[in-house]
């Protein structure tokens, strides 16, 4: 069960993101550097989210 709640959090933070960059992306004035660095962020939860995920699969199986 930890994994799973690690997982739901990291799902949780990747949604979160997620709306943060269109909030973002919504006003014109945003600075460029700090759009990419939310995206680079969510990038990297994804990534870990897909390890994680894998790893939960190969257990079940």
């Amino acid at each position: 069960m930890p994994l799973e709640n690690h997982l739901s959090e990291l799902q949780r933070k990747h949604q979160s993101l997620e709306r943060e960059i269109q909030d973002a992306l919504a006003h014109p004035s945003t600075d460029d550097l700090k759009l990419a660095e939310l995206k680079r962020r969510k990038l990297m939860l994804k990534d870990e989210i897909a390890k994680l995920k894998d790893a939960t699969s190969r257990t079940v199986h």
